[in-house]
C-alpha cells in the first residue's frame, strides 16, 4: 500500500511539473508573439511617419486614389487628395489625372471618380485632362485598373496622390504591380482621426501580405 501511495506521489509531482512546463513555454510563445506583432506594428508606423515625398519631379499621369463621397461630393478627406492633384496639375508636374474609384456603396448615384471629376472641373482643370476609373472598390484594384489606363495612353510614368498614413501600402502594391518606378504625393490630414486611420491601416498592411501571397495561387484580393 505504502509503495503504491509513493509511485502516485511521484506521478502526481511529475504530472504538475509537465503541466507546468506546457504553460511555461506557452507563456514564452505568446510573449514572442506579442514582440513580433510590437515590431511589425512599430515598423508599418515607422514607414508612414518617413515615407518620402517623391512626388516632386514630373510624371505623365496623376493617380488620384479615391475616398467617400458625401452627397455626391468628395468628403472633407477626399478634397485634400483632389486639392494636392490640383497643385501638381496647375505647377506643371503632371498634364492628366487618373481619378480612381467606383461606387462607394450600392445606392451611390454616382462613382468616387465621377465626384472627384466634378470636382476637379470645379477648381479649373479641363475634364479632357481627367480620366475616369470608375470600377475600382480597394486600394489594389484603384493601381491595378489605373495601369491598365495608362497603357491604353501609353504612359510610363505617373504618381499616386493619397494621404501619408496610405501611401506606404499604394507604393507597395504599385511596385507589385510592376509600375515603372512609381512615385508618391503624401499629404497630412487636417480632418481625418489619424490615431484611427493608422491603427486601421496597420491592419490593411497586414490583410496586403496575405493577399500577395494569394495572389501567387490566383486568388485577387477582396474589396
Amino acid at each position: 500500500m505504502e509503495l503504491r501511495q509513493a509511485a502516485a506521489g511521484r506521478y502526481r509531482k511529475k504530472t504538475r511539473v509537465s503541466l507546468l512546463g506546457h504553460l511555461k513555454r506557452i507563456f514564452r510563445f505568446m510573449v514572442l508573439v506579442l514582440l513580433a506583432a510590437l515590431l511589425w506594428v512599430g515598423w508599418i508606423q515607422y514607414r508612414i511617419e518617413t515615407q518620402a515625398d517623391t512626388g516632386q519631379e514630373p510624371k505623365q499621369v496623376g493617380i488620384v486614389l479615391g475616398a467617400s463621397l458625401w452627397k455626391d461630393s468628395p468628403s472633407p478627406a477626399l478634397k485634400e487628395r483632389l486639392d494636392r492633384a490640383v497643385e501638381l496639375y496647375q505647377s506643371g508636374r503632371v498634364p492628366y489625372l487618373i481619378v480612381s474609384g467606383g461606387y462607394d456603396v450600392p445606392t451611390s448615384k454616382m462613382t468616387e471618380a465621377e465626384g472627384m471629376r466634378n470636382y476637379l472641373v470645379s477648381k479649373g482643370i479641363p475634364s479632357k485632362r481627367i480620366v475616369l476609373e470608375n470600377r475600382a472598390r480597394s486600394t489594389y484594384e484603384n493601381l491595378l485598373y489605373s495601369k491598365k489606363i495608362m497603357e491604353q495612353h501609353q504612359w510610363t510614368s505617373a504618381v499616386i496622390i493619397t494621404h501619408r498614413y496610405h501611401s506606404v501600402r499604394a507604393l507597395d502594391i504599385a511596385n507589385y504591380l510592376d509600375y515603372e518606378e512609381p512615385a508618391v504625393s503624401p499629404m497630412e490630414s487636417r480632418v481625418l482621426m489619424m490615431a484611427w486611420h493608422r491603427g486601421r491601416e496597420t491592419l490593411a498592411m497586414t490583410k496586403w501580405q496575405w493577399d500577395k501571397v494569394a495572389l501567387v495561387f490566383g486568388v485577387a484580393p477582396k474589396s
